[in-house]
């Protein structure tokens, strides 16, 4: 029975990671950083329980959990999804996002470096990578040049700089997943797609009026998690490391999300919704959309879900809560 540990594993991705590496009767292990509402560390996961999942508390800012943990479990495959990965809050945060994002991931791969060197790394990248840069297809792909716009974008280049770097120099198995945005019913209540969808339904439930936002008119490649998560697992077992973008290759407006979402709950968003300067970024970032050619053939990689797919799955899972 093969072996995978998941630092970040009652995040959203972690949690449907884990599932897929269970189904695939692999023994799942994982990294929890501790929160003092302990109730709320494991609800994404607690369903897995039963399955035999083995968690350790620590956190990839200390390396030496990060070492105490890989001893006792002994993996043969890595995923390394802790972050801080809220883009807005890195520009509140950026001293800590960029020591989670890019000290931590540094802690995970020298430490994979000098005790497990046989261990397979895959490292979560991201598209926000990217920033402004973008090909004159209007795609982004494996070969855009990078150029990010925000203390997570940055923290993010670093970690899969150095990523890069620690498997040209010592022979590393890493890979690098560039994922798009990817969401699930199992997303933050402070992201984009879950805040409009939750202010959405209570506006017509009656729990309030209006909904705050800021630029509607930014563009993103949204897909599921559990799509983009099946890809980690196809990435990491490949026969080589390589770094690959997995997106919808679609791009929709933060005003096409409301419309749509609105308009399923048979309301006009132009009632409700009104600008806050508040949630603007200091530095905007307007548009990504992801090449995943490469994956979808090099991994025989798809997407299951469209973007409506997916919006109605977390509609449908949100609204329980108001019937």
């Amino acid at each position: 029975m093969k072996k995978a540990f998941i630092t970040g594993i009652n995040g959203q991705d972690g949690s449907y990671l884990a599932e897929h590496l269970l189904a695939m009767d692999f023994e799942v292990g994982g990294l929890i950083r501790r929160s003092s509402v302990s109730e709320n560390q494991t609800y994404r996961i607690n369903h897995l329980f039963k399955n035999g999942i083995k968690t350790y508390y620590g956190d990839i800012i200390d390396k030496s959990s990060i070492e105490k943990a890989l001893s006792d479990f002994k993996p043969d495959y890595l995923f390394n999804l802790a972050a801080q990965s809220h883009v807005r809050l890195s520009f509140d945060m950026p001293f800590f996002t960029t020591q989670v994002n890019s000290i931590g991931a540094l802690n995970v791969f020298d430490t994979i470096k000098d005790k497990f060197p046989n261990i397979k790394v895959y490292q979560a990248s991201s598209s926000e990578m990217f920033g402004r840069s973008i090909d004159v297809d209007k795609y982004q792909r494996e070969t855009t040049p990078m150029h990010p716009v925000s203390p997570y974008g940055c923290s993010k280049l670093y970690a899969y700089s150095i990523a890069r770097n620690y498997r040209k120099a010592y022979g590393l198995f890493i890979s690098n997943g560039i994922l798009f945005n990817h969401e699930s019913p199992r997303r933050g209540r402070n992201f984009v797609t879950t805040k409009v969808i939750e202010g959405a339904l209570k506006i017509k439930y009656g729990k309030k009026e209006k909904l705050e936002m800021g630029n509607l008119d930014s563009f993103r490649d949204w897909g599921h998690s559990s799509d983009y998560t099946k890809a980690m697992l196809k990435l990491l077992i490949h026969s080589e490391a390589e770094d690959i973008v997995i997106s919808s290759g679609e791009a929709h407006s933060v005003r096409e999300l409301c419309n749509i979402v609105f308009k399923k709950l048979n309301m006009n968003y132009k009632d409700h919704i009104i600008l806050n300067k508040r949630y603007l970024r200091p530095e905007e970032l307007p548009y990504l959309r992801g090449d995943s050619k490469k994956g979808k053939e090099i991994l025989n990689w798809k997407p299951s879900y469209t973007f409506e797919k997916l919006l109605e799955e977390m509609i449908n899972h949100f609204e329980k809560d108001f019937i």
